[in-house]
């Protein structure tokens, strides 16, 4: 098949609408279930090419977790602790976690707020186990180079069988030369092919230079991700897995910021007094999600207050306070950050501790290299410049 007709483009005026190949060949995706459209398409072609990046580089299992066009969520497949199974609500009653399955959950775990509604991505066939998980959350589609019979009876079930479900061939290459139409003028580049790996790390510029081979998983973890991020961004990731993700601010420290407080709400999911709320029976998971984040937040009052917290929870919970979660975001540690492009400034190193990085993975080449360099060793940590920017648009 070389065209597939879209219902509509980027919005129900925008027709006619389709995916083509220009050469004629037949196209590398097959639909198995549902009618993907014009932004499905956006997100499962970018999703794809991150999490099969990630596999490649990393040897392991990788999943995405993408929201128009930019990942909410990527991780590789490192088993789940049994605090993970917690928060990220995982079913014993499902079975034993798979690999691709634990990358999928820490995919969307990452942000699940941002993940609702997600398009997933996995480097590898689609198994049962990450189909039933995938069933119990609000998702669009999902791509993959393959699926089990049971998997895929699984995902065409879900939806009333619209969820979409789409296979591509993994060993398709895209022309070395991409376009595209922008107000009917045609731009053209290269693709990009650029690869990331350890070799990309060798410039450790901060008197640190203990990098661990856990952080330099994380190091690529991130600078994957942003390479199919919208720019401007940043990336915090711990232990295999992007925990926040700021992507397409025009300020580099607004991305900074805006990826550190979805880490420190990531991490604030772990406190002991979130661990122990009590939830009303049968609250639906997205439901579930957006208590828990309103409760962390500083609007706690609008899930605590008296003739509300009936809805949400069993038992009344105690609040949260500012100092309490100060407190808990102090503890964390070995946190890694990524950049797209150069930090201009050591404002971005300052905001970056106060969520736990030790980690940093940037471009390096700003006039001010030597006081981002700086301000990192002042807080100790272990800054590689990979002179390589990964803008994305």
């Amino acid at each position: 098949m070389n065209e597939l007709e879209l219902k509509y483009g980027c919005n129900p005026n925008q027709k006619p609408s389709r995916i083509f190949m220009k050469d004629g060949s037949d196209l590398p995706v097959t639909v198995l279930s549902g009618k993907p459209g014009y932004i499905n398409f956006l997100d499962a072609l970018n999703s794809w090419q991150l999490v099969r990046e990630l596999k490649e580089a990393t040897g392991m299992p990788a999943a995405a977790s993408f929201k128009h066009v930019s990942p909410a969520g990527a991780a590789v497949g490192k088993p789940l602790s049994d605090i993970d199974k917690q928060i990220y609500f995982v079913d014993e009653a499902d079975g034993p976690v798979t690999p691709i399955a634990a990358a999928y959950i820490r995919a969307r775990g990452a942000d699940r707020m941002s993940s609702y509604g997600d398009w997933a991505a996995l480097s590898d066939v689609c198994d049962a186990r990450t189909a039933l998980y995938i069933k119990h959350e609000v998702s669009d589609g999902i791509i993959a180079p393959g699926y089990t019979d049971e998997a895929l009876e699984i995902l065409r079930s879900k939806k009333g069988g619209k969820y979409n479900v789409v296979q591509i061939d993994p060993a398709y290459e895209c022309a070395p030369i991409e376009q595209k139409d922008v107000f009917g003028i045609t731009f053209e580049q290269g693709h990009n092919f650029f690869p990331i790996n350890r070799e990309l790390l060798a410039n450790v510029v901060t008197a640190n230079k203990d990098i661990s081979d856990a952080a330099q998983i994380d190091m690529i973890v991130s600078l994957i991700t942003l390479k199919y991020t919208q720019s401007n961004s940043v990336c915090y990731v711990k232990d295999g897995q992007a925990i926040g993700v700021g992507a397409g601010q025009q300020s580099r420290v607004h991305c900074t910021r805006l990826a550190g407080n979805k880490a420190d709400t990531w991490y604030l999911r772990q406190h002991p007094k979130v661990l122990g709320l009590k939830f009303v029976d049968g609250i639906r998971r997205a439901n579930r999600d957006n208590a828990i984040d309103v409760y962390i937040s500083e609007e706690h009052d609008d899930v605590l207050r008296e003739g509300e917290w009936q809805k949400w929870f069993a038992e009344k919970p105690e609040v949260l306070t500012r100092e309490e979660k100060a407190a808990w975001i102090a503890t964390q540690t070995g946190v890694t950050l990524g950049s797209d492009a150069f930090f201009p400034f050591g404002d971005n190193i300052e905001r970056a501790h106060k969520s736990g990085v030790t980690y940093v993975a940037e471009p390096g080449g700003s006039i001010r290299d030597d006081n981002v360099i700086e301000t990192a060793d002042k807080y100790g940590m272990a800054m590689a410049f990979t002179g390589m920017r990964l803008f994305h648009h």
